[in-house]
């Protein structure tokens, strides 16, 4: 049987450095959307629609409850009357939910203005309000309440309609929309606050891509359980490959994946291909060539440097998902 030949990934905003080439043995691991529905609910997330009332929490209750499973986790907490876009991580994959707490963030409210204004003012306002801003938590908040620093990415005004208006953030993981729409109505010396908001985004989990109900989850579970049809549970569970896919990687070779397994760090033979965004210092994904999360890493060069490197460590390991032995130690291999 022929090796697998590694493809570049489809999204074109990953700018891969070929430090080398290989092939992957079809004989060991698997392609993450090739993985049965058993190793989805064990190593699957599914992007949630939250509902307006119930906590985080609670949802995700709901969720160990309808799929039958002891654990799940969810990415990022949403206040009880916020809906929109919750990513929900199943059994072993929860563990890496860590990777969402650094990414951006999306969200589409309403902001009541305590007087009118125009269009062209809020807007102006807004336009300061973009880039990096202070912030203190509200009183109502489970962190300290002391001044931070938290980067708005773009920020817009979609419509205006009397005192109401509809916007659109992007912002950085901890930013507090509630306390953005009241640093607005500051500025404008009017004084504003949040009607309604909804999540539209968590890293790259869109309410466009495949976004799912509670009762969709019911119902193609239950199909599943009555008629042992697993078509749509596995049209709605993704691999947890997609928790990480807003980080830069690193693609390793298949002799290099179980020392990665045991804790060893990654050395520069076993490098393959090398994300160009990686810099020093900074959280990667080290993944197979089959594209299957090993875990995460630090590295200690940066993505140019990595790719000049002739020898030496250039990862240091810092968390490993993958069991050992999916891939055969190097001496092993034949």
């Amino acid at each position: 049987m022929q090796n697998l030949e590694f493809k570049l990934p489809s999204d074109e905003s990953e700018q891969l450095l070929v430090k080398s080439q290989d092939n992957s043995d079809p004989n060991y691991g698997c392609e993450p959307e090739k993985r049965d529905i058993e190793s989805l609910l064990r190593y699957g997330v599914i992007n949630l629609d939250k509902p307006s009332g119930p906590t985080s929490h609670e949802v995700v209750s709901w969720v160990r409850k309808i799929l039958g499973i002891s654990n799940a986790g969810h990415g990022g907490t949403l206040d009880p009357k916020v809906t929109g876009v919750l990513p929900c991580a199943l059994g072993k994959a929860t563990r890496v939910l860590s990777a969402l707490l650094s990414a951006g963030k999306e969200y589409v409210g309403v902001m009541y203005l305590h007087t009118r204004e125009k269009r062209k003012r809020i807007e102006k306002i807004f336009k300061l309000f973009t880039g990096k801003i202070y912030q203190r938590p509200p009183l109502k908040s489970s962190v300290v309440r002391k001044l931070r620093v938290r980067e708005i990415y773009y920020s817009e005004v979609i419509e205006v309609v009397d005192n109401h208006v509809l916007f659109r953030i992007g912002c950085e993981a901890g930013t507090y929309v509630r306390k953005f729409c009241f640093d607005i109505g500051e500025a404008l010396c009017s004084g504003a606050h949040m009607l309604e908001l909804r999540r539209t985004k968590v890293g790259n989990f869109k309410e466009s891509d495949n976004l799912i109900s509670l009762q969709d989850l019911k119902d193609a579970f239950t199909l599943y359980q009555i008629e042992g049809n697993d078509y749509y549970l596995k049209k709605l569970i993704f691999p947890m490959e997609k928790m990480v896919s807003h980080l830069p990687k690193i693609f390793v070779r298949d002799t290099a994946v179980d020392a990665l397994c045991h804790g060893a760090d990654l050395a520069s033979a076993g490098v393959c291909y090398v994300d160009a965004r990686i810099k020093s210092n900074t959280l990667v994904a080290l993944m197979t060539l089959k594209k299957e999360l090993i875990g995460f890493g630090i590295a200690i060069k940066d993505a140019f440097q990595i790719y000049k490197a002739k020898s030496g460590i250039l990862v240091k390991s810092n968390k490993i998902f993958m069991e050992r032995g999916t891939y055969p130690r190097w001496d092993e291999k034949k």
